[in-house]
């Protein structure tokens, strides 16, 4: 669906459309796969614009955005496990199922604790103060606030790769010149903290166009373990690729899904 509405957008307005493999996770990215989303594509009857972006050729960039928010200390190294997370959410005094920023005050001996391994944390209480509560617009016009409840420390880079998620998508979107996001409304959540980041690196705030998820007839979400249908099955079943996606412009689909609510 974001393809499809992706692509449809960018040729009405003569934009470029642009693929990006997100293949930062080395233990689920495979090149097997990475060929099958070309074939959806193709057999979509999608055409894209080069040059194709691997996150994962890309960690010297993520690594200048990061060296960027490290000299205004917008970020600091965490040395927390996930059993140090869990075992500190489960005490008394945290209410909160969000990271406790164990790691957010330590002592001058930071510096020399980098030699150990550590991911990179936002310090959100401090980006907050600085850049404000970001706000952002969708594509059919609504303007969204955020609100300080929407914010936590979030790992911009992880321990065993260059980025994470949210770091590696605004510095893709901002050095590709993204001016139109389109993406799952269950993403949603994650625009606020994108946007901040934004602020922090200075960087111009696209617009945001999160649709409505495809669904069983039930409105259940698709997933792998219900056994819900891939754009593989549907081609080797005979389905007619640029006709479905022109149903799905015009807000139809076949027999047996449902929109989710947005």
């Amino acid at each position: 669906m974001s393809a499809v509405l992706g692509h449809a957008h960018a040729r009405q307005s003569g934009g470029r459309f642009l693929v990006r493999i997100e293949d930062l996770d080395a233990t689920r990215s495979r090149p097997e796969f990475v060929d099958g989303i070309f074939e959806d594509l193709r057999w979509l009857g999608l055409d894209w614009d080069d040059p194709v972006l691997f996150q994962s050729r890309r960690g010297d960039a993520y690594a200048a955005a990061l060296g960027a928010l490290r000299r205004q200390s917008f970020v600091y190294p965490c040395f927390c496990t996930r059993a140090d997370i869990a075992a500190a959410l489960e005490a008394p005094h945290i209410s909160s199922p969000h990271y406790p920023g164990t790691c957010r005050g330590l002592a001058d001996d930071r510096a020399r604790r980098h030699a150990e391994p550590h991911s990179w944390r936002l310090d959100a209480e401090r980006a907050l103060v600085i850049a404000g509560v970001p706000s952002w617009t969708e594509f059919d016009g609504r303007e969204f606030h955020s609100s300080r409840g929407h914010f936590e420390d979030v790992i911009l880079a992880r321990k065993d790769a260059p980025s994470a998620y949210h770091l590696a998508c605004v510095v893709d979107d901002a050095e590709s010149s993204v001016t139109l996001v389109t993406r799952g409304a269950d993403l949603r959540a994650s625009t606020p903290v994108q946007r901040l980041l934004q602020q922090l690196l200075g960087y111009p705030e696209p617009i945001y166009l999160h649709h409505r998820l495809v669904a069983h007839a039930n409105g259940r979400r698709l997933a792998k373990r219900d056994r819900a249908p891939t754009l593989a099955a549907m081609r080797e079943a005979g389905i007619d690729g640029p006709a479905l996606a022109a149903d799905l412009l015009a807000g139809k689909l076949p027999l047996g899904f449902s929109f989710a609510e947005a």
